[in-house]
């Protein structure tokens, strides 16, 4: 939507009143089946380090769901051992920008992967989440949407007017996820990065602030428990209810 001014040029919509959005602090966020806890290597690096370790398949069968494999989109696994992990999520953890949040089995207490705010520009309103990396027991979970849900909502409620989402363009699972998520594609940022000696595209994608009432709905709906039935499984997609809300909105 745009408006002109005094010299009867266009120029975008007033934003009025606008103060800034607030900076996320290390809180926790905590859901039915989840808990969104800030990050501390004492308290999760054993936990992360043992869940990552596990494979979905044996590796030979299905060389992408090997452990090493699910760090190729973020730059390549950053340790080789469980000493290493610790160092490398105390490094993490004390980062406010990417801040880091452990995604914790509400069930066991286990932490289960990692994600993060980052390229957090409260003036603009703007935010990313990223770093997203879940262990096979969270991956394509209910648990593993509620705690982007989660996330997401925090960030509005901060006052961010724009949620974004970015990954490799050729990275085309986390393409998938955002698209079940709500997030709208805006295209593809072309040799936007050199990782680990090659070529990065990154494809964009983000919510507004005026598409989550809609989704938030729509997440409601999805993680219902008359949603899943008795084996877990969904009645009806979230992509569905997502794609559905946004064309309401």
């Amino acid at each position: 939507m745009t408006t002109t001014n005094a010299y009867n040029q266009p120029v975008g919509r007033p934003v009025p009143g606008w103060q800034g959005a607030k900076r996320p602090r290390p809180v926790a966020l905590t859901g039915q089946r989840v808990r969104v806890e800030p990050l501390d290597a004492d308290r999760h690096a054993n936990d992360l380090f043992t869940a990552w370790q596990s494979p979905d398949a044996p590796p030979e069968s299905q060389p992408n769901d090997a452990p090493a494999a699910r760090w190729t989109y973020l730059g390549g696994r950053p340790f080789d051992d469980r000493p290493g992990c610790h160092a490398w999520l105390a490094e993490q953890a004390a980062s406010a920008d990417p801040r880091f949040y452990a995604i914790v089995d509400a069930a066991c207490g286990q932490a289960q992967g990692i994600a993060a705010y980052l390229n957090i520009v409260p003036e603009h309103g703007s935010i990313e989440v990223g770093h997203l990396n879940f262990s096979p027991r969270l991956a394509r979970t209910a648990a593993a949407t509620e705690a982007m849900v989660l996330m997401m909502g925090h960030a509005f409620a901060l006052g961010y007017r724009r949620y974004e989402w970015k990954c490799d363009a050729l990275n085309a699972p986390s393409r998938r996820a955002a698209e079940r998520l709500g997030f709208r594609f805006e295209g593809v940022f072309r040799q936007h990065r050199v990782v680990q000696g090659r070529n990065r595209d990154t494809a964009w994608f983000s919510v507004l602030d005026g598409d989550w009432p809609a989704l938030e709905r729509a997440f409601a709906r999805w993680l219902a428990p008359d949603n899943f039935d008795a084996c877990g499984r969904q009645r009806r997609p979230l992509g569905e209810l997502t794609e559905a809300a946004l064309a309401a909105s």
